[in-house]
């Protein structure tokens, strides 16, 4: 219907200028500062960051109550990887938010989402660019597997500090003998990250083929 279009327009508006802030931000204060910027990245963007990264599970919702057709798993699986490695990974160890690779991933998930939500927009409107849309269904390929493996990277320079200071490990009184050592569970995490990381690509190599083709736009929303 004409209002859920409009209201898709207007997330896809709200994550377009959000994510352009942080991108645009992140490159100018690359050409004024240098390498010194990278170690400042998440206390200069963090809270847009987080709050363009919660908004994304309205997408969730959207498949759920069908006014989005995308298929559910890739993107559930998409969401919860970067919900997880911001919230529960950067977020929560300090020493983590000053690395290099955190600018990295902040770096591949604002581009991806750029063209992502520049093509939505448009495509919510009935307009399809050929370079946009093939930019969409083509940069996506390369870089998401690049962003995986920055956020393997980001949880495995974690590690040291969540086994120094405990964080999120519990270890239930007597007379239970059970207990959480979460090291354990980023590290078991690891393979479902890398794991889901082969399914979805398989996904975006469909959504390609299912949108190009053979080289010829199908006007199709996504």
């Amino acid at each position: 219907s004409f209002t859920m279009n409009m209201y898709l327009f207007v997330y896809d508006l709200m994550q377009f200028c959000g994510h352009s802030w942080i991108f645009t931000n992140m490159i100018i204060r690359f050409m004024t500062f240098g390498k010194d910027s990278l170690a400042d990245t998440f206390h200069s963007i963090g809270l847009v960051m987080r709050l363009c990264q919660l908004l994304s599970v309205l997408e969730i919702l959207h498949i759920l109550i069908g006014i989005d057709k995308s298929r559910l798993l890739p993107r559930f699986l998409q969401i919860t990887e970067r919900i997880i490695v911001l919230f529960v990974v950067i977020n929560s160890q300090e020493e983590v938010q000053g690395k290099y690779v955190v600018c990295v991933l902040f770096f591949l998930w604002n581009l991806l989402d750029v063209v992502r939500y520049t093509y939505n927009m448009l495509a919510r409107m009935g307009i399809y660019y050929l370079p946009l849309t093939w930019l969409n269904f083509s940069l996506c390929i390369p870089l998401y597997p690049l962003s995986v493996l920055a956020k393997g990277f980001a949880i495995c320079v974690s590690l040291p500090y969540f086994e120094s200071f405990g964080t999120y490990s519990i270890k239930l009184p007597f007379p239970f003998t059970f207990s959480i050592y979460f090291p354990y569970v980023l590290k078991m995490y690891l393979i479902v990250l890398f794991t889901g990381m082969c399914f979805i690509i398989q996904n975006l190599f469909s959504e390609r083929t299912a949108h190009l083709g053979t080289g010829n736009i199908k006007t199709k929303r996504s």
